[in-house]
């Protein structure tokens, strides 16, 4: 048996996982409200029981925070891991901390056909390195390396790095964030606040009118939620245009992804927004920012470009990573 976990600053997920016919399939997985818990040891506990325990051969986590040597503080919880403690609660021969992002990687080259959806063919499948890039509460990133034998996930933070704007308007609205806060990473534009933060700017420079009515929507709920869905239903100019900003830059930061690590294995789009605009990804806006890279534009229009739509992905990579460290 495999333990596995997705360790979240509002959930934790944690699988059983097995081998059968040279595959892994998931025995059980049960869903935890993370701030109810003091530790995760104290889910596994309860995930586990305190009777009689499976064999588990190895354990894997993927965490919300930058892993290092073997240790993690989790960004959004008041949790401190560590694979030597998390391996004798489990009682496993050893278990492995992975960045969530890492996990997700590395689960994208598992999951089945169906979980994704092509958003450019580029020169097909092709072996070499992979970059993933996950917009959701923030802005992950992560790379799968090809040693000519098999894929190694690797870890970063690229999400922090400088925005870059292309245009005069992109220009514009770093400018905007740069007054509010100070340095403007990606993460402050590709996530469901970056979301807003473009309305907001496209608002206050006079873009287009915010009505009363879409005032009010905004104020009731999840606004970056309310501006995906007034955007796609063509019911606010205003929010089209957001979401027509959002994705140009999105497209844009994996292109920048891509190019860093040479990922002519192709390019996933994880994360929970993508599968939420779909229809807006699909209709070329972020393939065109992603493959206009100057002289490297011929490159980027060889890579294959792949949202993955299984929200369970970082899951699936830690159990198959814990299933690798078994072997």
């Amino acid at each position: 048996m495999i333990l596995a976990g997705d360790i979240g600053g509002t959930k934790t997920v944690i699988g059983l996982f097995e081998e059968a016919g040279g595959t892994l399939r998931a025995a059980r997985e049960e869903t935890f409200p993370s701030r109810s818990h003091g530790a995760l040891e104290e889910i596994l506990d309860q995930f586990l029981g305190r009777g009689s325990r499976p064999a588990i051969r190895a354990a894997c986590f993927g965490v919300a925070g930058p892993v290092v040597n073997g240790r993690s503080k989790t960004t959004n919880l008041p949790w401190e891991l560590d694979e030597v403690a998390l391996a004798r609660t489990v009682g496993a021969p050893r278990a492995k901390l992975l960045n969530d992002l890492e996990a997700a990687a590395y689960g994208m080259l598992f999951l089945a056909p169906g979980d994704l959806r092509t958003l450019h063919p580029g020169a097909g499948p092709r072996r070499g390195n992979i970059a993933v890039i996950a917009a959701g509460t923030g802005l992950g990133e992560a790379m799968l390396h090809w040693d000519g034998d098999r894929y190694h996930p690797i870890a970063s933070e690229g999400g922090h790095a400088d925005f870059a704007p292309r245009t005069e308007l992109e220009a514009e609205l770093l400018g905007s964030l740069r007054r509010e806060f100070g340095h403007v990473s990606y993460e402050r534009l590709l996530s469901g606040p970056g979301l807003f933060n473009i309305y907001r700017f496209l608002r206050d420079s006079g873009f287009a009118e915010e009505p009363t009515w879409l005032k009010e929507q905004l104020a009731s709920g999840d606004p970056s939620a309310t501006i995906t869905r007034l955007a796609l239903a063509g019911g606010s100019p205003l929010c089209t245009a957001s979401l027509d900003l959002f994705v140009t830059i999105y497209g844009a930061e994996a292109g920048n992804l891509a190019l860093r690590c040479l990922a002519v294995g192709g390019v996933y789009v994880g994360g929970g927004i993508a599968p939420k605009i779909l229809p807006k990804l699909q209709d070329g806006t972020f393939v065109r920012a992603f493959t206009e890279k100057g002289r490297l534009t011929d490159l980027m229009r060889t890579i294959e470009v792949k949202v993955a739509l299984n929200p369970d992905a970082p899951l699936i990579g830690a159990a198959h990573y814990g299933r690798r460290l078994a072997a």
